[in-house]
């Protein structure tokens, strides 16, 4: 049988996400950088160069996005709408991170879905002479929202738990792991990946004023338990299974999330230094480099460890 031959991809990126672009080009040589200049004007507005258009006249182009915050969402877009339409032959949005994903619920009226505006606005991203974009994201928040994407783009659901498995597999005690989830939701999403682990699946109760996360079932005495969501944002509920899962008898804890959001540095009340006491540290907190600015605050910070999504993100390009 013929050997496939690869796509030969053109890659573009955001200032932010330069180092994760040199990591996915180092997975293959059928990848190539490309640059943008991100330059503004005196109001602030971007001022957007695309270095050697001509050049990528024909080829499969792709661009790796990271809407970190609202401030560089509009800039990157202008870019995503643009390289479409220099007659590519193919064009893919990697936004590996999908950051209004936590706001989907409308619960009264008034509530805004900025999750199905954000969607909205990627559906609209011209076509490529060969047809619709392709948009890979990682662990979307919740599952409903691959249908808020319309019928003009084609989206790529890619997940980081294979990385998280390959790790573990790792491990001096990769024997004795135990997967815990802390609510239904990260249940739901992850449990078919992760089956022929013992799990421990905690729910959030309310008792007055406070929630309180009580072990719904399973069992995590003498084990090396690991949290897996797919995402953190201030923390409370990761350290909130770390206690309860100490007071029952967990050897060790440790938490795997794709996006470590963060926001305002929450992630210090997680570094060992900052711990509490030995009982109350993480063993290891494994995040993706999904959200560049993350890595870059929390390196070579015990408990974290970066697990790279670049071999995936290079190989869900040829796909």
């Amino acid at each position: 049988m013929a050997k496939r031959v690869k796509k030969q991809i053109n890659l573009f990126y955001c200032a932010e996400c330069e180092e994760l672009a040199r990591k996915v080009a180092d997975q293959s040589d059928a990848i190539q950088l490309r640059t943008i200049t991100w330059r503004s004007f005196a109001d602030g507005f971007p001022n957007l160069f695309i270095n050697n258009a001509h050049d990528i006249r024909g080829q499969h182009v792709a661009f790796l996005a990271s809407f970190s915050s609202p401030g560089v969402i509009f800039e990157q877009i202008s870019a995503i709408f643009a390289l479409p339409k220099l007659f590519v032959a193919s064009f893919t949005l990697v936004l590996p991170f999908f950051p209004t994903g936590s706001f989907e619920r409308m619960e009264e009226e008034g509530d805004v879905a900025t999750a199905f505006t954000m969607a909205r606005i990627l559906s609209m991203i011209p076509k490529s002479r060969g047809g619709p974009t392709s948009i890979v994201v990682y662990d979307i928040h919740a599952l409903q929202e691959r249908f808020y994407f319309g019928d003009d783009v084609m989206p790529c659901f890619e997940t980081g738990i294979p990385l998280l498995l390959k790790r573990l597999h790792e491990l001096p005690d990769a024997d004795n792991i135990t997967i815990a989830f802390p609510d239904d939701g990260a249940w739901k999403r992850f449990h078919k990946q992760l089956q022929h682990f013992p799990m421990v699946v905690c729910a959030k109760v309310r008792e007055g004023d406070k929630r309180i996360v009580r072990i719904k079932e399973g069992n995590p005495e003498g084990r090396h338990v690991v949290i897996v969501d797919d995402l953190v944002q201030s923390g409370g509920t990761l350290i909130e299974c770390q206690k309860v899962l100490a007071a029952h008898g967990a050897g060790k804890v440790s938490a795997y999330v794709t996006h470590g959001v963060f926001p305002k540095r929450s992630w210090e009340q997680f570094l060992h230094n900052n711990a509490a006491g030995s009982d109350q540290q993480f063993a290891y907190f494994w995040i993706t480099d999904s959200c560049p600015m993350t890595v870059n605050a929390i390196a070579n910070k015990a408990p974290f460890e970066v697990i790279s999504l670049a071999g995936s993100i290079a190989d869900a390009l040829q796909i």
